[in-house]
């Protein structure tokens, strides 16, 4: 993997483990092939890896993600028990 690529990827997802999440996707649906999703949808050279080409795609803007907005944690409260 290009450590180029992935410190650019990184400056525009802004989240690491997001970018990790996103590239080992998208290396997966290019590894099942065919077509569809399992093609680059850059022109790459047959030598470029997989995370190589996810990577390109998305400082390319080709794949787009969304990180849903923090929820606050909310404590669940048991139900109490009726005794018998």
């Amino acid at each position: 993997m290009n450590a180029e690529l992935c410190k650019r990827a990184n400056e525009m997802v802004g989240n690491p483990n997001v970018l990790v999440n996103i590239v080992s996707r998208r290396v997966r649906q290019l590894n099942q092939g065919g077509g569809g999703m399992g093609r680059p949808l850059i022109d790459a050279p047959a030598s470029m890896g997989f995370a190589d080409i996810a990577l390109t795609e998305i400082l390319e803007g080709k794949i787009g993600w969304e990180v849903p907005a923090e929820q606050a944690a909310v404590r669940q409260i048991p139900k109490k028990r009726k005794k018998h």
